[in-house]
């Protein structure tokens, strides 16, 4: 079975360990970075489809590597985000905006 896809760091262990074999590949940072942009697709519409918690730490998952790559630690990301959240605020109050107009 193909796949081409990015994954994560045991999961060849776990392939071989259930007694099947794998072919896998160590990727360029650039290169496994844009690999690392579909798997965010993958895992954003597998989260869509069953809504389970898993899939957003998966979500998580991607998105931390992402960062790393992009040159920007853990601490940074959040550094980053909570500038965002003091200037543009989060989504706890579950505001959703129906139109605007000029005034």
């Amino acid at each position: 079975m193909t796949h081409n896809k990015a994954i994560r760091d045991r999961i060849p262990e776990i392939i071989r360990d259930s007694g099947h074999s794998c072919n896998v590949k160590e990727m360029p940072d650039a290169e496994f970075l844009e690999e690392l942009d579909k798997k965010l697709d993958e895992e954003l519409l597998e989260y869509k489809e069953n809504r389970s918690v898993e899939e957003l730490v998966d979500i998580v998952e991607v998105i931390r590597r992402i960062s790393e790559l992009r040159g920007t630690s853990l601490e940074n990301f959040e550094k980053i985000r909570s500038e965002k959240v003091k200037e543009r605020g989060a989504f706890e109050k579950n505001l959703f905006l129906i139109d605007t107009s000029e005034d």
